[in-house]
Parts: structure tokens; C-alpha cells; sequence
């Protein structure tokens, strides 16, 4: 549509140009998702659909092609989000119950999905591998809106909030043995010892590498260090992972995981989690519309019946698995038959895992996942919503004298009356009493309100301006920790001490 403008400009220049579109065709969308309760992934699959080459054909076929990198350092930015949830201590709070539900949760999908696509779909043995490898993962994002909405509380949310911060991890792990055995599939060698252990080898090499630079991250930022430069290392850090584990066709999932985790565990500190949550909602916009853009839209009525299996095996053995998950650790009935319809949101981490996949696998194999994998996330995140509130409410975890929309302020509920010798001076009244968002640590009970009843304190340039932004009005932007339920850093990032930049000054003359 634009070739004849695209001509007479320098390769640079459309490529710069190409980037404007992109990120202003994904905000633009989500103008439109937003109006409808849809979260923004969908909106950046919709955005890439249309200036993609099957609508408008807004970006060359030479610039989509260049702009593959971005895959690469999507996800090893989500990784290593993935990673602050591996805090040993937390971990030790929330017992072995929540890792066996995880791991039956999201290993039970995989077999289901492997299996079903394999005898039922007949289809190639490498596609059945990495298609149940991603269907292990959850996108918890859509569970956790709703449970602050309707500020559903009690053990049934805390096992949920717990395992889905683990759901990620687990499934990046099953991902990676699945690619290493596909790659020795596709690559025709016979199965000698070096090809089965060169990718095990690898990998464990890469995450040993990824502890390691969590110490060095730790050493080189330290408490004196500027936020500029805490950034500028740790970006540095993980893109330097990234490259290597390119070099050597290896998932960056992995190592850039256990750089977070072996960070968060050294350190402690959460707040380089919150500033790097921050700063990559343009790569995730990017990385998000690009993938709408490489969506085989002809192939879509090819894979159709094969993707509605999909759908409906995934649920099948997400709801299997967290059932025997929690009938092995013995939790009450309401968890074992209802914990399963709250896992089935699928997003951010699967579209990534397809697009490594798709690299692997190539040519119209490689699509034919691409576009299941897109097709049915879109889905998901539809029905999403209303699965989790049907999850919450036949757990009895929403109480309805507080199950309202969010407002200014949280309604009371009116006590009855009482004799004149019962009643106390000062009637008891229920108070939902919510944490802010940077006190909540794994697991995530407790999450924040959609709107604040009292104005927050904010910063501020000038110390005697009178006129105050609102800078913790609820983002409408995509972060790489909305994709693993974690709320987002804004509020810790604009609240932190600031420690070397004086450019921030606290105000509280509101």
C-alpha cells in the first residue's frame, strides 16, 4: 500500500517508519479491545492482522524479516520476569502443595494435547510435541482482573495466584526439553549419545551462565547505583545472554530465567524487576503485533477443525490435571473440581513459545502451529473472564456483600438491627482491607483494588506546583509481568527512594 512512498526513501528511514506503525496500529486497537473488556494482547494480534500482508500491507515483507530479533528479546525479558517468582523463602512458605499442582496442571495439558493431536488429528509427531509443550502454559492475566474486581478472597484464590505465578516456569521448562528433542528429530542424525546429550549440555552450560550473571548483575548494580545505569546494566546483562544463547541455537527461556532468579535470591530487590516491567511495553507491543502480522490468515481455514481440538483438549487437560494435582495433595473439594476453570487464559508466553517453534519446525509446519497457537489464544482471552468468575463463584470465594465494581470508594454493608441491650456502641462492619501493589509478594493474595478511595501521594518536579497528574491512574499499557498476573511496577516504580537521581522530588501538599 505504501511501496510507492517506501521507494523513495532510504532503508533507515522505513525501517523507522515501519516501527511508528507498528506501535501506533497496536495503541490504536487497543482503544477499540479496551471499550470491549478485552485484554491487549488481542488488540496487538488485531493491530498486526490488519497492517500485515493479507489487509493493508503497511510494512515490507524485507523490514518483518529484519525485525525477527525482537522474538528473541521479547521473551528473554519475559523470562526473566518469570524468574523473580523462584524467591526460595516464598517458595518454602507456600509448601510442595502448590509446585505438585502446578506441575500435574500444566504436564497433564501437555500429554492431553500431544496425545490428542497425534492419535485423533494425525498429525506429525515434532507438531504434537510442541504444540503439548505450549498448551501447558497459562496466561493468568484475565483470572487475576477478575479477582480483583470482584475481590474474591480466601485459600481457593491463594492456591490459584500460586500456581499460576508457577505455571510459566514450569511450562518454559517442558518447552525447552520438547525443542531439544524436535531439533534432533528435524535435523535426520541418528540418535547417537552426542546429539541426544549436545542440547541437554547446552542448556544446563546456559543456565549455570544465567546464576552466575545474577551474581555478577547483583555486584555490578548495587545500592549507590543511579536508576539510569541499573537499567542500562541490566538491559546490557540479558541482551548479552540473549546473543549467546543465539549463537548457539538454544532458548534464551531458560538461562534468562535462572539470571532472574538467581538475581531476586541474591538480592532481594524488587525494584529492578518494576523498572525493567516498565520499560519494555514498546517490545512487548512490537512483539505482539508482529506475530499478528506473520499469522497465516489463508491457512486458518485449513487448520480450523484441527484448532477448535486444540481448544477443547486443552481445557480438557488443564481441568484433568489440576484435579489430580490437588486430589495428590489432598485440598478441599471446592479446589479439586474448580481450580481447572480458572487455568484456561492462554496469551503472551504461548504466542512467544509459538514463534520459536515456528522457527524450528519451518516451512508449512511452522505456520500450521503459528496459527493455531494465535487463532485459539485469541480465543481464550475471550472466555477467559467469564471462566474465572464461574471458577470463583462456585468456590463460594466472591462474597457478594462485596462483590461490586470497583468505585471511589469500597460500600459498606448496612448492619441489622439490634436490641438495645445486644447492641455494642460501636457495631463491627466487614472491611475488605487490600495491600498496595508493592507490599504484595508471592504468592499474590490480596491484589490491589481496580481505583483507590483516598488520592496517593505523587511525584513531583516542582515542589510547589499546584496542579497534580494522577500518575498511578491504572496503566493502559502491556507489560511483560501482566502476562504472569503480576500487577504492574508503575506505583513501586514512582513511590521508590530514587537512590542517586535527584531529579524526583516526594510531594505531599495535595
Amino acid at each position: 500500500m505504501l511501496n510507492g512512498l517506501y521507494n523513495g526513501m532510504g532503508t533507515a528511514a522505513v525501517t523507522i517508519l515501519c516501527l511508528a506503525i507498528i506501535l501506533l496500529g497496536g495503541f490504536f486497537l487497543t482503544r477499540i479491545t479496551r471499550l470491549l473488556k478485552l485484554p491487549n494482547v488481542t488488540a496487538y494480534i488485531f493491530a498486526g492482522i490488519i497492517i500485515g500482508p493479507y489487509a493493508l500491507n503497511l510494512v515490507p515483507e524485507t523490514v518483518m524479516s529484519g525485525m525477527s530479533f525482537i522474538t528473541d528479546v521479547a521473551l528473554a525479558f519475559i523470562a526473566f520476569g518469570v524468574g523473580r517468582f523462584f524467591k526460595l523463602s516464598t517458595l518454602k512458605k507456600s509448601g510442595g502443595s502448590v509446585i505438585v499442582i502446578t506441575v500435574f496442571e500444566a504436564l497433564v495439558a501437555a500429554a492431553f494435547v500431544t496425545a490428542g493431536m497425534y492419535f485423533i488429528f494425525r498429525l506429525p509427531l515434532t507438531l504434537c510435541l510442541l504444540l503439548g509443550a505450549i498448551g501447558s502454559a497459562t496466561a493468568p492475566a484475565s483470572t487475576i482482573m477478575t479477582i480483583r474486581q470482584y475481590r474474591a478472597k480466601g485459600e481457593f484464590v491463594d492456591t490459584i495466584l500460586q500456581v499460576v505465578a508457577l505455571d510459566d516456569a514450569v511450562s518454559l521448562m517442558a518447552f525447552s526439553v520438547c525443542a531439544a528433542a524436535v531439533n534432533i528429530m528435524e535435523s535426520g542424525k541418528s540418535f547417537d549419545a552426542w546429539s541426544v546429550l549436545s542440547p541437554l549440555l547446552y542448556n544446563v552450560a546456559l543456565i549455570a551462565l544465567g546464576i552466575g550473571l545474577g551474581f555478577v548483575l547483583n555486584l555490578m548494580i548495587g545500592k549507590k547505583r543511579s536508576r539510569d545505569n541499573r537499567l542500562i546494566i541490566v538491559c546490557a546483562v540479558i541482551f548479552l545472554l540473549t546473543a549467546v544463547c543465539s549463537a548457539l541455537n538454544v532458548s534464551p527461556l531458560l538461562s534468562c530465567m535462572c539470571l532472574g532468579a538467581s538475581y531476586i535470591n541474591v538480592s532481594g530487590n524488587k525494584e529492578l524487576f518494576d523498572q525493567v516491567n516498565d520499560f519494555t511495553p514498546p517490545i512487548m507491543c512490537m512483539f505482539f503485533v508482529l506475530s499478528g502480522m506473520n499469522l497465516n490468515i489463508p491457512g486458518l481455514s485449513t487448520v480450523g477443525i484441527v484448532g477448535a481440538g486444540y481448544f477443547l483438549i486443552r481445557i480438557a487437560g488443564k481441568y484433568a490435571g489440576a484435579y489430580l494435582g490437588a486430589l495428590t495433595t489432598k485440598k478441599d473439594k471446592k479446589t479439586r473440581n474448580f481450580l481447572g476453570l480458572a487455568l484456561i487464559p492462554q496469551a503472551g508466553v504461548a504466542i512467544g513459545l509459538a514463534a520459536l517453534g515456528e522457527r524450528i519446525l519451518g516451512g508449512d509446519t511452522g505456520a500450521t502451529l503459528s496459527t493455531i497457537i494465535l487463532a485459539s489464544s485469541v480465543i481464550y482471552e475471550m472466555v477467559g473472564p467469564a471462566s474465572a468468575k464461574l471458577s470463583l463463584s462456585l468456590a463460594g470465594a466472591i462474597n457478594k456483600s462485596v462483590a461490586l465494581p470497583a468505585v471511589n470508594a469500597p460500600a459498606m454493608p448496612v448492619p441489622e438491627p439490634a436490641s438495645a441491650k445486644s447492641a455494642p456502641l460501636f457495631p463491627a462492619q466487614s472491611v475488605t482491607v487490600m495491600p498496595p501493589a508493592d507490599e504484595i509478594d508471592f504468592p499474590l493474595a490480596g491484589l490491589p483494588l481496580e481505583t483507590a478511595s483516598a488520592p496517593l501521594p505523587v511525584f513531583s518536579k516542582d515542589k510547589k506546583s499546584s496542579a497534580h497528574k494522577d500518575l498511578f491512574a491504572e496503566s493502559d499499557g502491556f507489560t511483560p509481568f501482566d502476562l504472569i498476573g503480576q500487577p504492574s511496577g508503575q506505583s513501586k516504580l514512582l513511590k521508590s527512594r530514587h537512590n542517586g537521581d535527584d531529579n524526583y522530588k516526594y510531594s505531599d501538599n495535595l
